[in-house]
């Protein structure tokens, strides 16, 4: 068993930013400038904003936050969302999920312009990436095809089984997965709640990735001797043991799986590092450009 390291992983990436930054300012550029908006007092959103921002100014980026109470209106928030889509300043934006109850975050997310979704959650986003066009992909799969790409992880021809079909993670990376190219060229299936004998389909997989949101759900009886596990899932659970009350673990449970796997991810130290790394990716490329041109 090896471990798939995605914090060193996520440094070794940030650094590569750093260099591309650097080069930037010496010729005088405009440096890639990243808003998030945060809505409430969630917690677990706080410190994943608080991550972001703290990355942004570990490459170089210019980094914004705008932090507004849990009851904003809805149409706050849209004009908001429609004040970024105009300010010629902001290369990307993101807006933090979960949102209050009463604002419909499916309104919200179709309010970003697309150029500017660097979360790649816009509809416009998701169909190129289907297509196989540029696009920003969703940060939590381009995690999961970094890490398999760093670490060379084989993919064409393998059995991958997807555990969970959301439009955030299950879906674009089974999507990506079976498209042709490297990491890809996958027998992709897509398990759920819904799926009968669930464990008949993960002991076949080559490649499992876990992201059903069930705390240690993946058993060692449900995975193959010598599979890649990449795990997905945060969860919190109540440790009495912890300063905290709790501790973050995986949707696999690592202490049954981890003898039998040939690369497993952590949880944390995992994915999770990945994703906001990915964020910072897809700025840059907008800054750049890269997909839908420069403004």
């Amino acid at each position: 068993m090896a471990i798939l390291d995605g914090k060193q992983l996520a440094q070794t990436i940030k650094a590569e930013l750093r260099i591309e930054v650097d080069k930037i300012k010496e010729q005088g550029g405009k440096l890639p400038h990243l808003v998030a908006v945060l809505v409430g007092d969630n917690p677990a959103s706080q410190a994943y904003v608080r991550n972001k921002v703290r990355s942004c100014e570990e490459v170089g980026f210019q980094s914004t936050l705008i932090h507004r109470p849990a009851d904003i209106s809805e149409k706050e928030l849209l004009e908001i969302v429609e004040q970024l889509n105009r300010d010629t300043s902001v290369d990307g934006f993101i807006v933090q999920l979960p949102l209050p109850k009463h604002i419909d975050e499916h309104q919200v997310t179709l309010a970003i312009e697309p150029k500017k979704d660097v979360d790649g959650f816009h509809p416009v986003n998701f169909g190129r990436m289907a297509q196989g066009l540029p696009c920003y992909l969703p940060a939590t799969p381009m995690g999961i095809l970094e890490i398999l790409r760093r670490y060379e992880i084989p993919t064409a021809g393998k059995e991958v089984v997807v555990l969970g079909r959301s439009n955030i993670v299950g879906t674009p990376i089974s999507i990506l997965l079976s498209r042709k190219g490297y990491p890809g060229d996958a027998t992709v299936t897509v398990c759920h709640s819904r799926t009968d004998d669930l464990a008949a389909h993960t002991r076949q997989a080559d490649i499992l990735i876990a992201a059903i949101g069930v705390p240690e759900f993946v058993k060692g009886d449900m995975v193959k001797k010598g599979a890649v596990v990449i795990d997905v899932g945060i969860n919190r659970v109540e440790d009495s043991t912890s300063k905290s009350g709790y501790k973050l673990v995986g949707d696999v449970d690592y202490a049954a799986v981890a003898p039998l796997a040939s690369w497993i991810t952590p949880v944390p130290g995992g994915v999770g590092q990945l994703t906001v790394v990915a964020l910072l990716i897809n700025t840059l490329k907008s800054a750049r450009g890269e997909v839908y041109g420069l403004s």
